[in-house]
């Protein structure tokens, strides 16, 4: 008899764990997000329902209350450097995003609390920002909640966010000049300098292009056949208005390019000259 109830029980655990490692999909999916910004990232973490028929704004999300923004877990948002939103500086940290949907009008919040899941959970006194935004209408209707990031530049970006047919954005923005400015300035004063990388810093944002020649030639010194190095200094000629000199380097840049077998530069130091 205790045979077969030993039998009898190893057999109910052994069904239990079974039924235990059953994997089956998220009702709402969750999803993270790392977008490189500036000269760092932003990672976003949240959970994405689906409509499946309903009514979303005003009805399944309540206007006038706080929402956690998704579904399940708190919506995070992950900083690596110092940024701004809503017109307020945001240090560098893991921060909650929290919204209060309207229908003519959302207010978006960054909070410290990083597991606001409902209303009552929510304190305002750990408010980093609040701010309002305008809900735009999206051409169709999305199914599934959505966030990510759009219109990525140096020194800006979009978030934005999208259901059934309502769209939220609002900028980031972050000050990537004196950050850049600054590891330059750190770099020169050490043996190794980054002269490719600072001089194309340079040509790309506008500033002193007579520098950017300095150090330009500086790279090239001491990697001659370094086609991608030797365009630039063409196309930094070119943009100070050295046409004959801009013409020998993108000459140069073509032999080089050929020499290594890299038609892509070949055909950039070409069109370079036909330009000019």
């Amino acid at each position: 008899m205790k045979k077969v109830f030993f039998l009898a029980t190893f057999a109910l655990t052994v069904a239990m764990v079974n039924a235990q490692q059953i994997a089956t999909p998220q009702p709402s999916s969750t999803q993270t997000i790392k977008q490189n910004f500036s000269t760092g990232f932003i990672e976003l973490n949240y959970s994405r329902p689906n409509m499946k028929g309903r009514t979303i704004f005003g009805d399944l999300v309540p206007y006038g209350k706080v929402w956690r923004t998704g579904a399940n877990s708190a919506t995070t948002l992950n900083f690596s450097e110092d940024v701004s939103i809503g017109g307020k500086e945001i240090k560098a940290g893991k921060y909650g995003l929290l919204t209060i949907p309207g229908a003519t009008e959302w207010t978006v919040i960054i909070t410290k609390d990083l597991d606001v899941t409902s209303p009552a959970a929510y304190k305002q006194a750990n408010d980093v920002v609040r701010f309002a935004v305008k809900p735009a209408t999206f051409p169709m209707s999305e199914e599934t909640f959505t966030i990510n990031f759009d219109n990525v530049t140096g020194n800006s970006c979009g978030l934005y966010m999208i259901w059934d047919k309502t769209l939220v954005s609002f900028p980031i923005t972050t000050n990537t000049e004196a950050r850049v400015m600054k590891q330059i300035d750190d770099a020169m004063n050490k043996d190794n300098r980054p002269y490719f990388a600072a001089a194309s810093y340079y040509y790309d944002n506008g500033k002193d292009l007579a520098k950017a020649s300095e150090w330009v030639n500086k790279a090239i010194a001491a990697n001659p056949d370094a086609f991608w190095m030797t365009l630039l200094k063409a196309r930094i000629l070119a943009k100070n208005g050295d046409k004959a000199g801009a013409k020998l380097a993108a000459q140069k840049t073509v032999e080089l390019a050929t020499k290594a077998q890299n038609d892509d530069y070949v055909k950039m130091a070409t069109e370079l000259m036909k330009g000019m």
